[in-house]
């Protein structure tokens, strides 16, 4: 799985890093023991653990979707796993499997060496490759539809996948400075409303997590609520 420790940051998605793991656990033994221990929190699709060199003592989990990722983040902190008090965050990065499940999975490449005379500048494979300089190898940039209320402090969110939680919401819209507070909407559970401080508070949250992927499925659209 290609995932990385997960710092204050990131934020939240399907694949959970695991760290302080008592090491003289045998690699099968451990990531048996963590399925079991935090399969009671949602499906997991897989379980990567290492003995070698700098990762030992550490793991990834990865869910099959954002709630049960988030309620084992907040429900497995601190618990004492074999003798040691577990830390767990967000991992950095998508694992392979979650790429693949909602298609933005792409190999990595092979780095070529190149001659002097051969080098081409960023801006140049850029445009012959016809990509944004900006996407990375994991992520298609997504075309992001027009707006047409004017920027407010409040979000309107929508194509939600009908097991989102108000927790759930919560973990992911507090990351960003001035948030104060989810609103679901009874009888629609595919939209919400999301309340920041100000205009620009919420539109760095739109900009942020406009098109996170809740579950494969379901890619999150941000807009201003109308007034």
């Amino acid at each position: 799985a290609r995932v990385a420790a997960a710092g204050m940051s990131v934020r939240p998605n399907q694949t959970v890093y695991v760290q302080n793991l008592n090491e003289k656990l045998k690699r099968d033994e451990l990531r048996k023991n963590l399925y079991h221990a935090f399969s009671q929190f949602g499906n997991i699709l897989e379980v990567f653990a290492s003995k070698k060199g700098n990762k030992r003592g550490q793991a990834w989990i990865v869910f099959d979707d954002l709630s049960g990722a988030t309620k084992s983040v907040r429900g497995m902190q601190n618990v004492d796993f074999f003798g040691k008090k577990m830390r767990i965050s967000y991992a950095k990065m998508k694992s392979d499997i979650i790429s693949k499940m909602d298609g933005t999975y792409r190999p990595r490449e092979k780095r070529k060496v190149e001659s002097t005379d051969m080098k081409v500048s960023k801006s140049q494979k850029t445009e012959a490759n016809g990509t944004a300089g900006t996407t990375s190898m994991d992520e298609e940039p997504e075309e992001e539809e027009e707006d047409k209320s004017p920027p407010n402090k409040i979000l309107f969110a929508r194509n939600l996948p009908r097991e989102t939680e108000k927790a759930m919401l919560e973990q992911l819209f507090k990351q960003y400075d001035g948030f104060k507070e989810v609103r679901l909407v009874d009888g629609k559970p595919d939209i919400a409303f999301i309340e920041f401080g100000d205009e620009v508070q919420a539109g760095l949250a739109k900009e942020g997590l406009q098109g996170f992927h809740l579950t494969p499925k379901y890619a999150m659209r941000l807009t201003f609520a109308a007034k």
